[in-house]
């Protein structure tokens, strides 16, 4: 029951392929060079680091960098797999005794929650003892998961209207300077690239990053419950069937397991 690391190529060719359709369309037509301005990417890229901050706290942002890049990175376990993997457990416990499972929790370090949850079942713990500590200690996690994702909801809306904030600055300089000719490329450069910028940076990055967060932050619930289910069932002493038949009412169809049938 380990932990696969290996990179999400979903996150990576759909993000890719989305950038090289952009990078694609604008080499085909025409000068890429009049896509580069950077006044523009100042107004959107720090406008929209700055906005987001004044909504968070700097320690949200700063966590918030580390998820985007883990996005790349998909390190989860199948629920069946999971689920398997408890009930070989409970079975083993059933048989042995509860202290047996001592010697294996240090192969669950890529799967913290459920080494947690082993330990206060050998520390024999009471039952109910064991669900408050696990549930208070999956909430905050969901929470932490939570921010980070509003993170960069936020950043997706603030995105466009630093690009419209762009746009009307543009449009402000080149008005002011209609009498010299030499400054209304550069001031219709920043008033139609800061919207630009800020629609691909809001649609194509972090809106689908904090999508993709929302959807581990399920996949993880859902193992923890897993994990919740097996260290109650082990810590009551019962029969791995009832675990068994608990963990499918959880599972999805497709990721139900048979080991006792």
């Amino acid at each position: 029951m380990m932990s696969r690391m290996s990179m999400d190529f979903a996150t990576a060719i759909g993000l890719a392929a989305g950038l090289l359709m952009v990078a694609g369309a604008i080499f085909l037509g025409g000068s890429a060079s009049a896509f580069l301005d950077l006044p523009s990417a100042l107004i959107v890229l720090g406008g929209t680091i700055a906005v987001t901050t004044i909504s968070f706290s700097l320690q949200d942002i700063w966590r918030v960098q580390s998820v985007m890049l883990q996005a790349l990175v998909d390190r989860s376990i199948a629920p069946s797999e999971a689920a398997r993997g408890v009930l070989r457990l409970a079975d083993r416990a059933r048989k042995e005794g509860v202290m047996s499972l001592q010697k294996l929790t240090g192969q669950f370090r890529a799967q913290p929650f459920l080494q947690r949850g082993l330990g206060l079942v050998i520390d024999t713990l009471p039952t109910a003892e064991i669900d408050r500590i696990l549930r208070q200690e999956a909430q905050a996690k969901q929470v932490r998961h939570g921010r980070s994702a509003a993170v960069l909801r936020k950043a997706s809306e603030v995105a466009p209207a630093m690009g419209l904030i762009g746009t009307l600055l543009g449009l402000v300089q080149m008005l002011g300077n209609l009498n010299d000719p030499a400054t209304i490329g550069p001031s219709m450069a920043i008033a139609l690239l800061t919207t630009f910028y800020g629609a691909v940076l809001a649609n194509m990055v972090f809106l689908p990053l904090a999508t993709k967060l929302e959807r581990r932050s399920e996949a993880e619930a859902l193992l923890d419950s897993i994990y919740l289910f097996a260290a109650l069932s082990i810590s009551r002493q019962e029969n791995p069937r009832k675990l068994e038949l608990e963990l499918n009412a959880i599972l999805p169809p497709s990721e139900r397991v048979r080991i006792f049938d």
